[in-house]
């Protein structure tokens, strides 16, 4: 079977010849974590809105992992913390709130040399992103993509070009990706080896909005 060639966007190649870039985390979106129900030992969890799945303990669904199960209630962890659940509870929120204008919009401030940098989350795990509309879909360097624990190696092999030639990555999906107040669910990915100092948040995101931009703001708007 022929490996698919990826090609790589002028911003991504310019990450990968670079060291350098603005890093650090921020504040990001709650967690909103509900139990449903159960299921033997399972655990039947709603995160953030989305449907329902029996998580057994020591299994993990959007960041929340099941550490264990006893009558109505489970004992989870998210973010580092650890919640107890009852069924019929209302939604435990877990993690810190940034400024967002809603749940199907966001808006983006550019710096200095017209880059929209922000922080978000991947899986609820926080990442740096940097805004990429000439990648086609969402580029995490390994060492971030291990940092998250993501799965990329179950994904679909594929060569990349870098700036020392042709290279070895992993195009796969992620279950979710948080930006401000907005999640979507089932981005395709790409992971390189090469070192990135962000995620370039690209196209397999960004076409679900429409992008306007006026000035040094950009506003993301959820397409319906």
């Amino acid at each position: 079977m022929t490996t698919p060639h990826l090609p790589v966007s002028p911003r991504l190649f310019g990450l990968l010849l670079s060291g350098s870039a603005l890093l650090g985390t921020g504040a990001w979106a709650d967690t909103a974590v509900s139990l449903q129900g159960m299921l033997g030992s399972k655990a039947l969890l709603i995160v953030s809105g989305g449907a329902p799945r029996a998580v057994a303990p020591g299994e993990t669904h959007q960041g929340v992992k099941v550490l264990s199960t006893q009558g109505d209630q489970a004992l989870v962890q998210v973010d580092g913390r650890t919640v107890t659940l009852r069924v019929g509870e209302a939604p435990a929120s877990v993690g810190g709130r940034p400024g967002a204008t809603g749940g199907d919009r966001v808006v983006l401030t550019g710096d200095a040399r017209g880059h929209f940098v922000t922080s978000g989350a991947i899986n609820n795990q926080p990442v740096r992103f940097l805004v990429d509309t000439g990648a086609s879909v969402v580029s995490l360097g390994q060492a971030e993509a291990d940092r998250l624990r993501l799965d990329y190696r179950g994904g679909q092999p594929v060569t990349m070009s870098t700036a020392n030639g042709l290279t070895r990555g992993w195009a796969f999906k992620l279950d979710q990706v948080r930006l401000g107040d907005v999640v979507v669910y089932g981005v395709d990915a790409v992971v390189t080896p090469a070192a990135m100092p962000m995620v370039l948040l690209g196209n397999s995101f960004l076409s679900r909005f429409s992008m306007q931009r006026e000035g040094d703001q950009m506003m993301l708007v959820r397409r319906r």
